[in-house]
């Protein structure tokens, strides 16, 4: 089968919501996944979500304009809910009598991980269900404001729900979906080298690192320089905060104005030349939006996948 599958919102400004964890976090890993998943079964798929847009509605149309073009077989996006901190549960929105059926069995294998049962519901209220050619669902996963969801939450198991729902078949082999750098366990000279090189952390004359896998002044000065950025313990060896911050800052996570702090934000501070406080505070913002203006991006201040590309590539 050739599945459209739309990891929702992930395109400022269309965005997803806030909670605990931020929305397009979770629908863009859980995506991913499902993807890589679809794949190995054998079906094709096509990425709906696009690259960038001006507004909410393009972005939406785009979304449908993918699918509708490839002539898919069956469109899913996926998402997550919030509400008011206790609504919780899963939920799943078909736009017609077939999409019903096929939005059923994802429901109950979403259900099986512990999640209440919120049912199977009419999507017509929906732009991506009323502008699909053909059968197609909307997950609400869980609430990414309950505190009840979250501990539930499990990217993996809920890929693996919504591909056997939709497929009734998982993987025989494992899946590696594309991964999510925070979680990233390499920790070699070899990579700390590449890494501070892709981030523009020089050593200190200036110059990038020699790529070579040998510790030495060079790569200890060039830590100590990140060490500094990130605002922790300046020890230019390249300790569990420095790779805590080095994978925050590769996630690549959506980053939007007094939502965010810490390492990453002292990061982005440094790259765009402005005081490095770590609070994404009006300075910052102001600053964000000139880069964005410069590169011929929305400049709307949140620093999305299209801002991270020209940030790091």
């Amino acid at each position: 089968m050739k599945f459209g599958i739309d990891s929702g919102h992930n395109c400022p400004p269309d965005t997803g919501a806030r909670g605990i964890r931020f929305e397009d976090n979770l629908t863009l890993d859980v995506g991913n996944r499902v993807i890589s998943k679809l794949q190995a079964l054998g079906h094709q798929v096509i990425v709906c979500r696009p690259d960038r847009a001006s507004t909410v509605t393009e972005s939406l149309a785009k979304r449908c304009d993918k699918a509708n073009t490839a002539k898919v077989d069956v469109y899913v996006s996926i998402h997550f809910n919030s509400f008011n901190g206790q609504a919780n549960g899963t939920e799943v929105f078909a736009g017609s009598e077939t999409s019903t059926k096929i939005a059923k069995p994802v429901l109950d294998e979403i259900v099986k991980l512990g999640f209440f049962n919120r049912g199977v519901k009419s999507g017509s209220h929906l732009y991506v269900l009323r502008n699909t050619n053909m059968p197609a669902i909307l997950v609400e996963g869980c609430f990414v404001d309950s505190q009840k969801d979250m501990n539930l939450y499990n990217p993996e198991a809920i890929a693996n729900a919504i591909v056997k729902g939709l497929t009734g078949k998982l993987p025989t082999t494992p899946v590696n979906p594309v991964p999510d750098e925070e979680q990233n366990v390499d920790t070699t000279i070899l990579r700390l080298q590449k890494t501070l090189n892709q981030l523009k952390i020089t050593d200190k004359n200036g110059k990038p690192l020699v790529e070579d896998g040998l510790a030495g002044g060079a790569t200890s000065s060039a830590v100590a320089k990140f060490q500094k950025i990130a605002g922790i313990s300046e020890t230019g060896t390249a300790d569990k905060a420095t790779w805590d911050a080095i994978n925050l800052i590769l996630a690549k996570r959506i980053i939007r104005p007094n939502h965010a702090g810490g390492p990453v934000i002292r990061y982005l501070q440094y790259r765009l030349g402005v005081e490095v406080d770590g609070v994404y505070g009006p300075q910052t913002e102001v600053t964000v939006k000139n880069f964005q203006k410069q590169n011929g991006l929305l400049a709307d201040g949140i620093i999305g996948p299209a801002s991270w590309q020209k940030l790091i590539a």
